[in-house]
């Protein structure tokens, strides 16, 4: 609507529209005036025109910014409001009053080009940092983390994991004995030695067969995996040993700290969507300790042919965890997901490649 449709004749008149009385939802129809430098509301009603409903002095009125068409607010001193769509006649009031333009919000708008420049240039710039800035923060994050950090959130983890997912194992304590003492063969040659790693045994729950490992070290295999093993206990040892990799490089950490980067990110380009970082690096530790990208799997698979070939087993064993998955679940597919070890034939090849080359190297020493 324009201001010379709206305009009513008086030529003191700004715009038409609606009055609030303070805290009232009841609508007056009426036009904002200026009566000698004071604005001042005057009602349109049959019965009361010309009613002054409302006044004040420019100092003491607050109008809202233009965004839009989005109704305008004039809201007076004692709490009461004027509101109208007449939003040219307010700007051409304002700006007679040497008040300046429009809203920034509402000149964007108007810019279409500018506004979509605006965007490109965020996404570009959201990409820059997702690819390049964030990952070496993340490798910074890392490096400078004091050894409390992971051990509180592993605590947290395991903790809240016992509480919703996992159960106390039901595993005779013979077979518990047999799987920790090999795990104690591999973890005496893994960084840190057996003291930095603890191996707990839990029901797995909805988990199922799965094994994985905390940021401070501990491990967590679930009875539904050695079921599964059967009587392969250098299986078990093997998926162990996968499990230790992911400790030593830190992988969990990495994950963490890239997520919260990305909340970072998000909340720096959104604005304000919550104690974003906050909740990742308090809550998340849970769900994002078990999922690695699949570098990182590689990397841990690879970690644990070493291992297993050091302690003077076989390194292939981890090959035939993903055989097991194939034969007796089922999974057959390139990019199945079940618990944290997706079964690819691409990483049981690259196994045993791995530990062909190893055996090959160590026959040349």
């Amino acid at each position: 609507m324009s201001m010379a449709s709206t305009l009513v004749s008086d030529p003191a008149s700004i715009a038409t529209g609606t009055w609030h009385p303070p805290h009232s939802s009841r609508a007056v129809a009426a036009r904002l005036v200026d009566i000698g430098g004071s604005l001042t509301v005057l009602s349109d009603e049959d019965d009361e025109k010309d009613k002054r409903l409302a006044w004040g002095i420019r100092s003491d009125i607050e109008i809202s910014p233009r965004v839009g068409s989005i109704p305008r607010r004039i809201v007076f001193g004692n709490e009461s409001v004027f509101e109208t769509r007449d939003n040219d006649a307010v700007d051409a009031y304002l700006q007679g009053r040497g008040e300046g333009r429009s809203g920034f919000v509402h000149r964007l708008e108007i810019v279409r080009p500018r506004m979509i420049a605006f965007a490109v240039a965020t996404i570009v710039l959201a990409s820059t940092i997702y690819h390049y800035a964030l990952p070496a923060l993340v490798e910074v994050a890392v490096l400078v983390t004091p050894p409390v950090v992971p051990e509180m959130m592993s605590a947290g983890t395991l903790k809240t994991l016992d509480q919703v997912t996992l159960s106390p194992s039901k595993l005779p304590e013979a077979r518990r004995k047999e799987i920790a003492d090999q795990f104690e063969k591999i973890a005496t040659h893994a960084e840190g030695g057996v003291g930095r790693y603890k191996l707990n045994f839990r029901g797995g729950g909805v988990v199922g067969p799965n094994a994985f490992a905390l940021p401070d070290g501990n491990l967590v295999l679930t009875d539904e995996l050695v079921n599964l093993a059967g009587g392969d206990t250098e299986m078990i040892t093997a998926v162990l040993g996968h499990e230790i990799g992911h400790v030593e490089y830190k992988h969990s950490l990495r994950q963490l700290y890239r997520a919260a980067g990305v909340a970072g990110l998000v909340l720096l380009i959104a604005g304000d969507v919550g104690s974003g970082v906050q909740d990742v690096l308090t809550q998340g530790g849970g769900l994002l300790a078990l999922a690695y990208s699949r570098s990182a799997e590689a990397q841990a698979d690879r970690r644990s042919v070493e291992l297993m070939q050091e302690a003077g087993m076989d390194p292939t064993a981890l090959s035939r965890f993903f055989d097991t998955l194939e034969t007796k679940l089922g999974d057959h597919s390139d990019t199945s997901m079940l618990s944290t070890h997706p079964g690819t034939p691409e990483r049981k090849q690259a196994i045993l490649d791995y530990a062909r080359e190893l055996r090959a190297g160590a026959g040349k020493g």
